[in-house]
């Protein structure tokens, strides 16, 4: 499991460009308006125009890191996935070509007869 508390996952930038400034403005849009509306709802607003406006200035997305990490093991796994079914359509080939031609009887050739 990730752990989001390390200093390495703290100082990895994965956040950039449109969508850092894009945290930054949503962030601090969602504060204003929590503010503004008050209540549980205006918590709320808060919470996530915070969290958001934190992800701005850090740079960094635990959550992007993990959906990033399991994308590649889904990627990994998919090539696998494909590679054995090659092996498979393979195997199905060869074992057609080796039955090609032979035919079943009944009967056992080396019993004579």
């Amino acid at each position: 499991m990730l752990d989001i508390h390390s200093p390495a996952a703290q100082s990895e930038h994965n956040v950039h460009g449109l969508e850092r400034v894009s945290s930054l403005a949503g962030g601090a849009l969602m504060l204003s308006k929590g503010l503004r509306h008050g209540g549980l709802v205006g918590m709320l607003q808060m919470v996530v125009g915070g969290l958001a406006v934190a992800r701005g200035v850090s740079g960094h997305c635990s959550t992007k890191a993990w959906w990033r990490r399991h994308r590649q093991e889904y990627q990994r796994l998919r090539a696998d996935i494909q590679r054995s079914g090659a092996e498979l359509e393979a195997l199905k080939a060869s074992a057609e070509a080796a039955t090609r031609g032979v035919t079943v009887t009944g009967k056992d050739p080396l019993a004579g007869g």
